[in-house]
């Protein structure tokens, strides 16, 4: 008798372990649910955000876009363009690439909290924007952006393009029946930076011990786009991911040295000193030249979704699907149902937090670590902050990866069309409330 006690005391019965798992199941729930309207722990939507970029659009009250979900619409979407598009660059067109869920991007919707996020009206752009030039400085992933909203753009106006490429930018167009410029800048760091090589008469660098390396002037601008702030009514502005980019900047065989009005900064500074200076000077150096009236965002840092590893070691993004609340529920009931041992569970909290979280070392942290530069950075400047990061951070599934075309999968840029189409409703949803 004894025995079959202390056998139902270390097995419980099916019944109990039914409504254990029904109780936990319906906590787990409570708190996604508390969790969905809590600020993001690691600073992304408790920064640097002006209120403009918090009006809901109908004027009525307050919106905080970065905090939503995707909604997906069940029926046909008629694509914003398609993949004849010749700007886009071909490792994005995903349409073309045949990727298994190219089609499928097409039905997500951004559905910010409490507010709404109409998709971009090209007819109406074109009119509102009517002798205005839009320019977007920064690197790849900014051209990503720029290639959206020309798609977009070009679709409804195909006959009236005519390629302009103002003020040293990268690629651009002109609407000619609107005179509507929208233009791309390249430029990886934004300061200009260029091979350094030591100099056999000796110098400071020199003579502790650097003999290669890449010069960073973190006070002069690119000159990609040193006269876009003269030429361009409304910039977009990013950069982030070149600062930490060990394939480029190896800090032994070829590290970045940071000069400052044409001397090396002493005590030599490391990348994350450096991106703080550079933000310092490349926000002061436009605030003084940007046109009269004119508008300036920056855009948030774009985040990558390599699981498993880092793209130079293995890391992959071959999800189908944003991730999502629902799904990270499914996967800790299946985790209660197959566990024998209850009290061993160790729930799942947040498949987001454990890629991007700082606390956590996830593998894609650089993201919330950049915007942490960033924020600081902009504190009393006039900038406009344009928060794509925590929005794009479910999106996994909407990169080019094995489609790519890269020896590596793509899991960091986007394909097109795609999520940075919703980077541009929410960059018109800002300007409407200026």
């Amino acid at each position: 008798m004894a025995a079959r006690d202390v056998e139902r005391r270390r097995y419980p019965s099916p019944i109990l372990s039914f409504f254990t798992i029904v109780l936990l199941f319906i906590a787990t729930i409570f708190v996604f649910s508390a969790l969905r309207h809590l600020v993001d722990s690691d600073g992304i939507s408790n920064g640097f955000q002006p209120p403009s970029a918090r009006k809901n659009i109908r004027g009525d009250a307050f919106c905080n876009y970065t905090s939503g979900n995707w909604v997906r619409n069940q029926h046909f979407v008629t694509p914003r363009y398609d993949s004849s598009c010749k700007e886009i660059f071909k490792g994005w067109n995903c349409l073309s690439n045949r990727k298994s869920n190219a089609r499928d991007l097409l039905q997500w919707r951004w559905n910010p909290s409490g507010c709404l996020l109409p998709p971009l009206d090209p007819v109406h752009f074109l009119g509102r924007f009517r002798n205005k030039s839009i320019g977007f400085v920064g690197d790849s992933l900014n051209r990503n952006m720029f290639v959206s909203l020309f798609c977009m753009l070009r679709r409804v106006a195909e006959g009236e393009v005519r390629k302009w490429r103002p003020a040293g930018a990268d690629r651009g167009f002109i609407f000619v029946n609107y005179n509507l410029t929208v233009a791309y800048h390249r430029t990886n760091l934004l300061a200009r930076y260029g091979s350094w090589s030591a100099n056999s008469n000796g110098g400071t660098l020199e003579s502790l011990g650097f003999k290669n390396g890449y010069r960073v002037d973190v006070d002069l601008p690119e000159q990609t786009w040193a006269e876009a702030p003269l030429v361009h009514d409304i910039l977009i502005f990013n950069t982030g991911h070149w600062w930490w980019a060990p394939s480029k900047f190896d800090p032994v065989h070829s590290p970045m040295l940071f000069f400052e009005k044409g001397m090396p900064i002493l005590p030599l500074v490391p990348p994350d000193v450096g991106i703080d200076i550079t933000l310092k000077h490349m926000i002061s150096y436009v605030e003084k030249r940007m046109k009269f009236g004119g508008i300036k965002f920056f855009r948030t840092q774009s985040p990558r979704h390599f699981e498993g590893g880092d793209w130079n070691k293995g890391g992959s993004c071959r999800r189908v699907k944003p991730l999502a609340i629902e799904e990270i529920l499914l996967v800790t009931l299946r985790m209660l149902q197959n566990s024998p041992l209850l009290p061993e569970i160790k729930l799942k909290i947040f498949q987001v937090e454990d890629l991007f979280s700082l606390a956590k070392n996830g593998t894609n942290a650089e993201a919330r670590s950049v915007n942490r530069h960033l924020f600081e950075a902009l504190k009393g400047s006039s900038f406009r902050l344009l928060d794509i990061t925590h929005m794009s951070e479910f999106r996994a599934d909407a990169h080019p990866s094995i489609t790519g075309g890269k020896k590596h999968e793509d899991c960091m840029h986007w394909c097109l069309p795609g999520l940075t189409d919703s980077w541009n409703d929410l960059l018109v949803a800002l300007l409407q409330n200026s």
